[in-house]
């Protein structure tokens, strides 16, 4: 190719950016050093997804921090990634004297988002976690990693370096279940990444994906009765217009913790501008999350033990059914519910909802014709429904035509009606009769008069 053909052929931006989304990262990283040119037009592609591995150093460095200021503009997609293993884990704080259990009440606090005086800084930077006393047990305590993992500003300064964010991807896996209860470092992540997130405002965030987390995690990613959230915490989350989630499942049922369950409820209610909605229950099948407040695990008990008790309130739903106005598609997958919650929520968003996916899910009570009855309703008539034929595939072996019987016809019409007597597999092709025969087209059966037919 010619110097002239290729600055023609580099220049046009369809042909580039298919040449380039062909080339793996090491040939972009590559390409990108060959010039200033290269460089510029590379970049946008290179780091269009850019995935970060949480640990101590990954917002310290501020090598890394200047890196990312300089190509932070062309990122669209950032992922999070912080696994829990064993130094995610946090024991219980001890006194050093008595060796008693110390309570800890984070409280964190963000100082790069507004200007202070050397002396405040010094003053709160001093007593990040309240005291000195509770500053002095967690640094000794408490390993690298959760103090990396408490910094709010680092997380700030890096989420400001990404203002045309529009697709944040979280993901933390394998969290063990018997530490469900217990708060370990990943969890505190989560609170800075939520308010270094909310406090950046990128204005272009519209998609949220958290696969996989665990079910504690949307305690300090919502945006209210949270720790560290504000009044203006919700204005970033009701953006998002497609939500993604994968959560680890869990045992559930009426006389079992529904904790996990309500925290989900609340979090599904900030973000009430949700067109495309995907959840999916990681392991054992879980309860449908559209349909918390009709659940036995998380609905008030039906009797109380205080006899002036207010019968409709005791038989009332604690939670307030979730409407999305915008809801276009929606996917469950991996779910236990009952064809009255699925046949609710269906007419319930049915002005707005186009496409809706129920897979590998179980009904507890009804059938799906149960379920999906409000499309007879909404289409006036039961046209919808695709009427099930149990088709049969019957191999047939072709061979070579031989020339000296072409007058020999091997298949006659008595074959057919033989075929169904003696072989009971074919009831259901029996069933069609004549009107099977009469569907085969003339070049079929010139085919099959002129061939070589074996049933297997």
């Amino acid at each position: 190719m010619s110097s002239i053909a290729f600055a023609k052929f580099w220049r046009t931006d369809l042909t580039r950016e298919c040449f380039l989304s062909c080339l793996s990262n090491d040939d972009q990283q590559s390409l990108r050093l060959v010039c200033k040119d290269f460089a510029h037009n590379v970049a946008p592609v290179l780091f269009k997804h850019l995935q970060v591995r949480f640990t101590t150093n990954t917002f310290s460095r501020r090598a890394r921090m200047a890196a990312l200021a300089t190509v932070g503009r062309h990122v669209r997609t950032l992922s999070f990634v912080m696994p829990h293993h064993s130094d995610t884990f946090l024991p219980p704080i001890l006194s050093h004297g008595s060796l008693e259990e110390v309570s800890f009440n984070y409280k964190p606090r963000l100082i790069g988002s507004r200007p202070t005086s050397s002396s405040s800084s010094a003053s709160s930077a001093s007593s990040k976690y309240g005291s000195w006393e509770m500053n002095d047990l967690l640094v000794k305590q408490y390993p690298p990693l959760f103090h990396a993992a408490t910094n709010v500003d680092a997380f700030f300064q890096a989420f400001s370096a990404v203002p045309n964010l529009r697709h944040l991807l979280v993901s933390c896996p394998g969290q063990p279940a018997g530490q469900r209860y217990r708060r370990d470092i990943v969890d505190y992540a989560l609170i800075s990444l939520r308010m270094a997130v909310e406090t950046a405002n990128p204005l272009q965030l519209e998609t949220l994906t958290l696969a996989p987390i665990h079910p504690a995690a949307l305690l300090y990613l919502r945006s209210h009765l949270s720790i560290g959230a504000s009044p203006a915490s919700s204005r970033v989350w009701r953006r998002i217009k497609t939500l993604s989630v994968e959560m680890d499942s869990f045992e559930y049922g009426r006389d079992k913790p529904s904790d996990h369950l309500k925290i989900l409820h609340s979090y599904l209610q900030t973000l009430p501008y949700l067109e495309h909605f995907r959840f999916q229950w990681l392991g054992d099948k879980g309860p449908c999350p559209l349909a918390l407040h009709v659940e036995p695990c998380t609905s008030r008990p039906t009797s109380l033990d205080c006899s002036n008790a207010c019968p409709n309130t005791s038989t009332k739903s604690s939670f307030r059914p979730l409407k999305f106005r915008h809801l276009k598609s929606m996917q469950l997958c991996n779910a236990s519910l009952d064809a009255s919650q699925a046949s609710e929520f269906i007419m319930t968003h049915r002005k707005v909802l186009h496409e809706f996916q129920f897979d590998h899910c179980h009904l507890r009570s009804g059938t799906w014709d149960d379920a999906l009855a409000p499309l007879t309703r909404i289409v006036g008539n039961d046209s919808w429904k695709q009427k099930q034929e149990e088709v049969m595939d019957i191999p047939i072996m072709l061979g070579p035509v031989d020339e000296k019987s072409d007058d020999t016809d091997c298949v006659e019409g008595r074959l057919w009606d033989d075929i169904f007597r003696r072989h009971k597999s074919f009831q259901t092709l029996r069933k069609v009769g004549m009107r099977t025969k009469e569907m085969v087209p003339e070049q079929v059966k010139r085919l099959l008069r002129t061939a070589r037919v074996a049933w297997h």
